[in-house]
């Protein structure tokens, strides 16, 4: 089915982010974002907030090293593009490593032109630090060097900031979302209602609200592969029959019961 042209320049607009980075065009990648616009990578971490930031960023995460998007997917809901994905990162070291992710960019219109107005990373920090140090001599050196950088260009709040992505939901969420997504398959609504918070919001696809009963008649034979837990959210790759998606699901602070599923697909 052709893009309507709305969906077609924003996903233009999403494109021209790896473009850039393979580059290694600095001003390029930034010039992508919006004046106040919000890097949140990996979610879970401080967000870069601002365009010096997101320059740092940059310096600190992107310019030093070689990184390749291997996109598997594009999904559009509103003006948001969301991509399913693995990212393989080369660094000065040598050393290589391949990330699942799933990147969710909600975008604005400034001046005429899209522009990304905040970037959320969703993939796993500790499961990427475990998988750098597997790689021995080469990823041993990588971290070494990048803790450095990472006080130069961010300074020691920075530091502390990106550590935070390893807090969150993790496992824990990670199990009710599979007996989220397993209930569901199974159009077994109790046991989806005693996942919820009394005040869950639902929605499928994303800016389409929908109850606890026709989400679960919809999801009737759900399938799911990858899963990602970063901050608060979990991430879920999805199949509703011939319609591919990724779920999103958000956790109330400080437990794990669901406070919202947003779906975005490609129908």
């Amino acid at each position: 089915m052709p893009l309507d042209p709305t969906a077609a320049d924003l996903l233009a607009a999403v494109a021209a982010s790896p473009r850039a980075v393979a580059a290694h065009d600095r001003a390029a990648w930034v010039g992508l974002f919006s004046t106040d616009a919000a890097v949140n990578d990996p979610v879970g971490s401080r967000p870069h907030i601002g365009r010096a930031a997101i320059e740092r960023f940059y310096d600190t995460f992107i310019g030093p090293n070689t990184i390749t998007f291997r996109v598997e997917r594009d999904l559009v809901g509103g003006p948001t593009v969301v991509r399913d994905l693995l990212i393989e990162t080369t660094m000065s070291t040598g050393a290589t490593v391949a990330v699942p992710m799933h990147l969710r960019y909600d975008l604005a219109e400034e001046d005429g032109v899209w522009k990304i107005a905040r970037l959320a990373a969703h993939w796993e920090l500790a499961a990427m630090i475990a998988q750098l140090l597997r790689t021995g001599l080469p990823g041993l050196g990588a971290a070494l060097k990048l803790g450095p950088q990472l006080i130069v260009n961010q300074g020691i709040g920075g530091a502390i900031g990106m550590m935070q992505g390893l807090l969150g939901v993790g496992r824990a969420g990670k199990r009710v979302a599979t007996r989220f997504c397993t209930a569901a398959a199974a159009t077994d609504i109790s046991r989806v209602r005693a996942l919820l918070d009394y005040d869950c919001a639902i929605e499928l696809p994303a800016g389409t609200r929908v109850s606890v009963e026709e989400f679960t008649n919809r999801a009737r034979n759900l399938k799911w592969d990858k899963m990602i837990a970063a901050g608060r959210t979990v991430t879920v790759s999805i199949e509703l029959g011939a319609v591919h998606g990724v779920a999103f699901i958000d956790f109330t602070s400080g437990t794990t019961r669901i406070s919202a599923i947003r779906v975005f697909t490609d129908a």
